[in-house]
């Protein structure tokens, strides 16, 4: 079997939420206090939100859609909100900037609504990812997959999701290693088109694994 040029290791992660101490109560103020927030907490209301909700498939994909929906009753700019792919996203940054044009498309059309109070506030929260080295390091796809096996869903999400705002990498860390540790491009590629939007996390794990085993057996 081959031998990756370099190893990968998979990393415990382990993510703290913090409360900001801002607290929200109309669309026009989530778009006011959105454009200050800190990176940190756009990236636990969207990607680390990903993560906490993995067990959804159907849905709002980030908090500021969901808190749209159910405590201002605004599905239309709920579904604007969700229907930003954070898959495309290479950085925060660019996601606030996208998230900020939808809301002041909508508060610029619609002004008695953003300032119509919402049934309960949001409170901004900021998420700090803590991460050390697990026990499973991959030297080869056979080691690779049974490390994948027993890494924690959290792991999983640091290597499948987070990754991707990681510089140089705008793919995640499994894909990164595949093609160029392992030279497996193609694989690498169809790892990373798995949608995690419409699959839970241990749903992700099985297909990542599926992918895997059916290069290995080839």
């Amino acid at each position: 079997m081959k031998q990756a040029a370099k190893p990968f290791q998979f990393m415990a992660a382990s993510t703290l939420v913090r409360i900001c101490g801002v607290e929200v109560r109309t669309v026009a103020d989530l778009l006011e206090h959105l454009r200050t927030i800190s990176a940190a907490s756009v990236f636990n209301h969207t990607f680390q939100s990903l993560g906490q909700h993995h067990f959804l498939t159907e849905g709002f994909s980030n908090d500021f859609a969901q808190w749209v929906l159910a405590a201002c009753n605004q599905p239309q700019l709920a579904e604007q909100l969700t229907s930003l792919d954070i898959r495309q996203y290479e950085s925060v940054e660019a996601l606030r900037a996208d998230l900020l044009r939808v809301l002041e498309e909508f508060v610029a059309s619609e002004p008695a609504r953003a300032q119509q109070r919402a049934f309960e506030p949001f409170y901004f929260c900021e998420a700090v990812t803590v991460t050390v080295p697990a026990p499973w390091r991959a030297h080869n796809l056979a080691e690779f997959c049974q490390g994948l096996e027993h890494i924690s869903r959290e792991t999983l999400h640091y290597h499948f999701v987070d990754a991707r705002l990681r510089e140089p990498l705008t793919v995640n860390d499994f894909s990164y290693w595949l093609e160029d540790s392992l030279g497996l491009k193609e694989l690498g590629d169809r790892v990373d088109l798995i949608d995690i939007y419409t699959n839970t996390l241990d749903g992700v794990r099985q297909l990542i694994l599926e992918e895997c085993r059916s290069w290995t057996e080839a």
